[in-house]
C-alpha cells in the first residue's frame, strides 16, 4: 500500500468546510480543580449503550487531566453562547471565574444555558495521531430549546432554515 502525504494546508482547508456544532467539555481533577475547553470534534457513538466520543489535541490544557479523569460533561452551546466558546478556547487559567455553575456526575461543573448537556463517565481512551479519542458513557442528558452555535470556515454562525 502506498502512503500519500496530503498537504497540511489543503487538509485543514478541506476540513474547515465541515460545519460543526460547538461544545464545551468540563471536568474536575482529583484535587478539586475545575477545567474546561471548547471542542468541535464531538460525536455520538452508540445508542445502546449510550456513548459519545470527543477528540482532544494532545497539546490542549485538558489533555493530561483527561487521562486521569473519571467523568466529563459535554455542553452543546446555544448561538448566544459564542462568548463561552471563546472563553474556553482562550488562555485564561481559571475559565470559570464569574460563571454560574452547578455540579454533575463526578462533581464536574455544569454550565447554564446550553441547549444540551451530557454528563458522562469516561470508559476508554485511544491514541489518534496528535489527538486523544475519549469515549464516554452518557449517564444523564438534558436538552433545552434554542438554536445551536455553529462553526464553519473558521467563523461562528447560526443554523439557518
Amino acid at each position: 500500500m502506498t502512503t500519500r502525504t496530503v498537504d497540511p494546508t489543503a487538509f485543514r482547508t478541506a476540513l474547515s468546510r465541515f460545519a460543526s456544532g460547538v461544545t464545551v467539555l468540563t471536568t474536575r481533577t482529583d484535587d478539586g480543580q475545575d477545567l474546561g475547553m471548547t471542542a468541535s470534534a464531538f460525536s455520538s457513538l452508540s445508542l445502546e449503550p449510550p456513548l459519545i466520543l470527543v477528540c482532544v489535541d494532545r497539546d490542549a490544557s485538558m489533555a493530561s487531566p483527561l487521562e486521569h479523569a473519571t467523568h466529563v460533561a459535554v455542553h452543546v452551546l446555544a448561538v448566544e453562547q459564542e462568548h463561552l466558546s471563546r472563553r474556553f478556547a482562550g488562555k485564561e487559567s481559571d475559565r470559570f471565574t464569574g460563571l454560574a455553575i452547578s455540579r454533575g456526575a463526578g462533581g464536574v461543573p455544569l454550565l447554564e444555558g446550553a441547549i444540551a448537556r451530557l454528563q458522562c463517565r469516561i470508559v476508554e481512551r485511544h491514541p489518534g495521531g496528535d489527538h486523544v479519542i475519549v469515549v464516554a458513557e452518557v449517564l444523564d442528558a438534558d436538552a433545552a430549546e434554542g438554536a445551536p452555535l455553529v462553526y464553519f470556515r473558521g467563523q461562528y454562525g447560526r443554523f439557518g432554515a
